[in-house]
């Protein structure tokens, strides 16, 4: 029934008609029954279903990711643009969001759960979708404990609590290690450069991942002053001078890599990271994501500024052992 009553909204649908139909009806409804599912999302709002998702609408990138770690990528029936990771992903329907979304075009694909982040959509689309009986979700990870918040709430969702909570004790695992052999008192300092000078540079500043990971390493953000995701000038780097430099941006095979294009920057001849050439190119998100490749990042930053790789720490202690 729920169906067919969908493809009777993709029929008549028309922007300013769409604000006024009244289907609320066809929103899903909780049941006593076995399997029935009910989360709180991002937003607080409360969310029932009769039964954990089968198919589902992710349009924001981590989201994705997290879907193919717990083992539910296999329900993913449209995506958004960003979404490229894992490589299969790419095989799933791409949907537009924001302000390009097409209503239709989501509902043509008939999900039972829309996946979002807090204000991607406007609220008259979200009512739209709901009307045809999609449930909207919020995930909306700001930091590490939301991307454990996501996990969980994303396993829940789909009837992967437990491989949820194994990722997120993983996550822990890896990060708790990680601090615990960083030897870093906070004196050296990391800038993280999303935004090439190209198009004018933007770092990642407090209450961000990347600043949480950093200090978890022992190391300080030069942009600790900064809230979020922030603009900032050439000058403001060259003054405070970081001994390391991490960058985000994409290299496609043609002209000089993003490591080499900060090297031959004039004027940060004199900055210590590219003195030192201590500059690393992330540029597969790993650092850039709410979602379980964090951990990733995170050894890859470890290995980056302590100059040794997991394999060289367990040699060494080997021999330490051996020693004694």
């Amino acid at each position: 029934m729920l169906r067919e009553k969908r493809k009777t909204i993709l029929v008549s649908l028309g922007l300013a008609a769409c604000l006024t139909i009244g289907l609320a009806g066809l929103t899903a409804s909780a049941d006593e029954g076995a399997g029935a599912v009910s989360i709180t999302d991002m937003k607080g709002r409360e969310i029932t279903l009769e039964q954990p998702a089968e198919r589902i609408v992710a349009l924001t990138a981590s989201d994705c990711e997290i879907l193919y770690a717990i083992g539910a990528g296999d329900k993913l029936v449209g995506r958004g643009t960003y979404c490229n990771y894992p490589e299969e992903v790419l095989e799933v329907p791409e949907v537009n969001s924001g302000d390009e979304m097409n209503i239709e075009e989501v509902i043509a694909l008939d999900p039972d759960v829309l996946l979002m982040s807090d204000m991607a959509q406007t609220e008259e689309q979200v009512q739209m979708l709901e009307d045809a009986g999609i449930r909207v979700v919020v995930s909306d990870a700001k930091d590490i404990e939301g991307v454990y918040t996501a996990i969980g709430m994303i396993g829940a969702l789909m009837g992967q609590d437990e491989k949820a909570a194994e990722i997120v004790d993983g996550m822990k695992d890896t990060f708790a290690e990680l601090s615990e052999k960083s030897t870093g008192d906070g004196t050296q300092t990391v800038y993280f450069e999303v935004s090439p000078l190209e198009y004018g540079l933007w770092t990642a500043g407090a209450n961000t991942f990347m600043d949480e990971i950093a200090t978890m390493l022992g190391v300080k953000n030069c942009f600790a002053d900064v809230d979020g995701w922030g603009e900032i000038s050439e000058e403001q780097v060259l003054e405070r001078n970081p001994d390391f430099i991490v960058t985000i941006t994409m290299y496609y095979g043609e002209g000089p890599t993003p490591t080499e294009e900060i090297l031959s920057r004039a004027g940060w001849e004199n900055v210590t990271a590219v003195k030192n050439q201590k500059i690393l190119n992330l540029q597969n998100d790993e650092l850039s994501r709410p979602a379980p490749r964090l951990a990733d990042g995170a050894k890859l930053l470890y290995d980056f500024i302590y100059g040794e790789t997991e394999e060289e720490s367990e040699a060494a202690s080997e021999v330490t052992l051996a020693e004694k």
